[in-house]
C-alpha cells in the first residue's frame, strides 16, 4: 500500500475500518497478520502528518509572535 499521498481523514477512516474488521469477526491468521500490518502502516502515516503539522503550526505561531514582538 502506498500511504505517501493517503490523506489523515482517509487513513484514519480505514484504521477505522480495520479495527471494526478485527473485532466482529473471527479472521484466518494470515489475513489478521495482514491487517495489522496494514494497520501499524497507516499509524506511522497518520503519526508522521500529525508530527509535520504540528511543527508548521509550532513554526507559525513562532514566526507571528516574532512579527507582533516587532510591531510594539
Amino acid at each position: 500500500m502506498s500511504e505517501s499521498n493517503l490523506e489523515y481523514k482517509n487513513a484514519m477512516s480505514r484504521l477505522e475500518e480495520i479495527l471494526k474488521k478485527i473485532d466482529q469477526s473471527e479472521m484466518e491468521i494470515d489475513e489478521l497478520a495482514a491487517q495489522v500490518e496494514e494497520a501499524t502502516v497507516l499509524l506511522r502515516h497518520c503519526r508522521k502528518i500529525l508530527t509535520e503539522t504540528e511543527a508548521k503550526v509550532t513554526q507559525s505561531l513562532s514566526t507571528l509572535d516574532g512579527e507582533l514582538d516587532k510591531d510594539v
